[in-house]
């Protein structure tokens, strides 16, 4: 059975940062491309960020480029996102979710396990 469980969400401030972490079981970990998406309160669930297989390959969104980073530990089963210089707009649940065609595309259909997401909540 696959379990994908987000932590590492909470309220900060504006300009704080948090690190949130995905561990997967269940599955080939390092066979998978690693997204981040997340859903704002009345909007659609957009795309944050993924990575490769092969771990050196990202591409983010164009809101979150430049503050966002995220990273892979093939060896824990976990795909990380650093935020920095949180902003309002940041708010929103946050989902990790795998992608089994290695390559790793800001498309929603391609990923076939989802995580129950975390709330990301940051006040001005």
């Amino acid at each position: 059975q696959v379990q994908l469980v987000e932590s590492g969400g909470g309220l900060v401030q504006a300009g704080d940062s948090l690190r949130l972490s995905c561990a997967a079981s269940g599955l080939t970990f390092s066979m998978y491309a690693w997204g981040w998406f997340r859903q704002a309160p009345g909007k659609e669930r957009e795309f944050v960020a993924v990575i490769r297989y092969n771990g050196r390959t990202t591409n983010y969104a164009d809101s979150v480029k430049g503050r966002f980073t995220i990273s892979r530990d093939n060896a824990k089963n976990t795909v990380y996102l650093q935020m920095t210089s949180l902003k309002d707009e940041d708010t929103a649940v946050y989902f990790c979710a795998a992608d089994p065609s290695y390559v790793g595309r800001a498309v929603e259909r391609d990923y076939v396990y989802w995580g129950q997401g975390t709330q990301v909540t940051v006040s001005s």
